[in-house]
């Protein structure tokens, strides 16, 4: 071996370049507040190493960035822990670069000879911050889509040359294909190759002139090895344990494929660029623009800081002093910014409806991709758009929550308000529609059901004209004795009946491929005895006690049979009931409500025709309602039924509550 040595060391002098990399002097012995230069080194070979791994499963286009991604998290051997290392290290990196200028500025080593070096490490530092911004996108995902849109937007800003350096960032006019192609080029070539090139020469500079200690006396001298290696070493080895572990434990998130179409009101920057964000929105800021806030203001900061070793030289040690003043008084107020951020945003109820659609997609998203149809040759983004459990609520909020609520929200988690109070809803509440609950409250109390409806402003005139909709209602005179239907002798016989209206009904997911269909048993499946049951009662008038005889095909003649339209000179007066709830009656609501055979004359409700809701549309927003779409496992929208009824002072509705509104789209629900 020692022979190999001499042999290899004669040919390259490699003796000499260790001798000369491991012993350097260290004034004042080995410290731990040496270590921060080393663990960013550190910190970036890991982002090469691991850049290499994703770089060979990663696909740079718009219909391939986000499906690479998922594989690479949900297919690939290891790939969610290399991935959680490459986003956590470069979060890491970002936060041990500004110790290390806080570092480097108290100890000021800044100072002559040594400005080159500081200026340096201010280019680094700018390489570093941009290849977090254009790491940002590349998953292609509703966060970085949103959130690069931004930038973008911020580079539009720059004087004189902004909208041209925007169109070369984003490769032109439009956000698309070419800036993903732009900045995975930034990322993965052009800035890692700056960073090496003016890293090379930062630590030429500094092995020129040496370390500068903080104090000489602290202990005897001391080599860089084996003392301050063994220091450095811990240091990267804890940050590279805490991100293991936020890899391992926490992961690195994927929302739901980039969408231009919807809507991302969740979009923030990384966590370490908040305070920039939140800095933006302060009014005295927005009132003079985006280019003073977002160019003007950091770059009159990074300026300060790179005159920092010109302010010492031409002040002296008052000027290190109004250094160090000046970098802890930014510290505090990045610090303070970033709090104000989170804690305004966790006390935001718009934004946390926000973040709860996207973490509701994002997991729907990955759902579909690993479902039967895997993802489609057009791209990801095609399974939540033809998705009724993603495009329901949004459908639902459009075109439904101006009258009615699903569980108490708007369809998507927000209580509907209007002029900074909780709106009323003036029709029913639609969460369990066509349930067995449903059908039975219906049943048992009709009034009650339909409560909201006393909030519509047309519901007021009527009774103001005593002419009450519940006196000329016969299904709310019938069930006018909840007493009665909801005593223990009438306990199973409801039952019974709502089993069968539930089964008529005909909710739950259907697969579309035949032979699934066959094997698919339904988790909630109806009860076959108890909806014999049940279309006894309904159909024969088999009830026992005081209702003896009453039946339901009394009034609706079509019960039990398959939906079909009913020629208006065929109509009984009563709304049809034939596969009541069901996809082809709910379709044929919406689209005619006034029709004969629903709701007639009485009926409130505007028909939804094509050039309002397109076909596509009222069959996503009709299998969402009827709960026919690939069972998930993501958790929904939370039920704020309870809110809804306090802010309303009770369940009739009214009370503090704003139910004056518009009843041009409600229904009015009677018989």
């Amino acid at each position: 071996m020692k022979a190999l040595v001499n042999w290899l060391d004669d040919r390259t002098g490699i003796k000499g370049l260790l001798h000369e990399a491991l012993y350097e002097r260290v004034p004042g012995g080995a410290r731990w507040r040496y270590v921060w230069g080393s663990t960013l080194v550190f910190t970036f070979v890991l982002q090469v190493i691991t850049g290499f791994m994703l770089w060979s499963a990663y696909s740079p286009s718009t219909r391939t960035a986000w499906e690479s991604v998922y594989y690479i998290q949900n297919e690939m051997t290891l790939g969610f822990v290399i991935r959680g290392i490459h986003h956590f290290a470069a979060q890491a990196m970002v936060v041990l670069m500004a110790i290390h200028l806080v570092q480097v500025i108290i100890d000021g080593a800044y100072k002559a000879p040594r400005e080159m070096n500081f200026w340096l490490g201010i280019v680094l530092m700018q390489i570093v911050l941009g290849l977090s911004l254009t790491g940002y996108l590349l998953p292609w995902d509703q966060k970085g889509y949103y959130a690069t849109q931004v930038t973008t937007n911020i580079m539009s800003a720059t004087p004189v040359a902004g909208e041209q350096v925007q169109v070369l960032a984003q490769g032109g006019t439009q956000y698309g294909h070419l800036t993903l192609t732009r900045f995975f080029a930034m990322h993965a070539g052009i800035l890692p190759a700056l960073l090496v090139g003016f890293l090379v020469l930062h630590i030429y500079v500094f092995r020129r002139h040496g370390l500068t200690v903080h104090d000489e006396n602290h202990a005897p001298t001391s080599n860089f090895w084996p003392d301050q290696v063994l220091k450095d070493g811990v240091a990267c080895l804890a940050v590279l344990a805490v991100v293991l572990l936020l890899a391992l434990f926490k992961g690195a998130e994927l929302s739901a494929p980039a969408d231009p179409a919807v809507k991302f009101d969740a979009a923030r920057p990384e966590w370490y660029f908040l305070f920039l964000f939140r800095f933006l929105r302060f009014h005295q800021v927005e009132a003079l623009g985006l280019t003073f806030g977002a160019i003007v203001v950091p770059g009159i900061i990074m300026g300060i800081i790179a005159v920092m070793p010109l302010t010492h030289k031409f002040l002296g040690d008052l000027g290190h002093r109004l250094n160090k003043a000046f970098i802890w008084l930014l510290g505090a107020a990045v610090i303070v910014l970033t709090g104000m951020a989170f804690i305004e945003d966790s006390n935001d109820p718009g934004h946390q409806a926000a973040l709860a659609e996207a973490h509701r997609d994002a997991g729907r998203a990955q759902e579909l991709a690993a479902g039967p149809d895997r993802i489609p040759v057009d791209g990801a983004v095609e399974l939540l758009r033809r998705d009724p459990f993603t495009q329901g609520p949004r459908l639902f909020a459009k075109h439904c929550a101006s009258c009615h609520r699903y569980n108490g929200h708007n369809g998507r988690g927000e209580l509907v308000m209007d002029e900074g109070k909780v709106a009323a809803p003036t029709a029913a509440d639609l969460g369990n529609f066509g349930s067995r609950d449903w059908m039975a409250s219906i049943v048992v109390d009709y009034r009650h059901h339909f409560r909201h409806l006393e909030n519509a402003r047309w519901f007021r005139d009527r009774v103001a004209d005593d002419d009450s909709p519940w006196d000329s209602s016969s299904m709310a005179d019938w069930s006018g004795y909840p007493e009665l239907l909801k005593s223990e002798a009438y306990k199973d016989q409801i039952k019974a009946v709502a089993e069968f209206l539930y089964s008529e009904a005909q909710h739950g997911y259907v697969p579309t491929d035949e032979k699934e269909r066959e094997e698919y048993k339904a988790p909630n499946a109806p009860d076959e005895k108890l909806v014999a049951k049940g279309r006894s009662i309904a159909l024969e008038g088999a009830w026992t006690g005081d209702l003896e005889g009453t039946s339901c095909i009394d009034c609706h003649s079509t019960m039990g049979e398959d939906f079909a339209v009913i020629p208006e000179d065929e109509v009984d007066g009563s709304p049809t009931l034939a596969k009541y709830a069901s996809e082809p009656w709910l379709k044929d609501f919406i689209r005619n409500p006034g029709a004969a055979h629903h709701y007639g004359d009485a009926n409130q409700m505007p028909a939804y025709q094509s050039n309002q809701l397109t076909d596509t549309e009222l069959d996503l927003l009709v299998r969402w309602l009827t709960h026919n779409h690939l069972p998930t496992e993501v958790e929904d929208y939370p039920d704020r039924q309870e809110e809804l009824e306090k802010a309303s002072g009770g369940e009739g509705g009214g009370g503090e509550a704003d139910g004056s509104g518009d009843d041009s789209g409600e229904d009015a629900g009677d018989e």
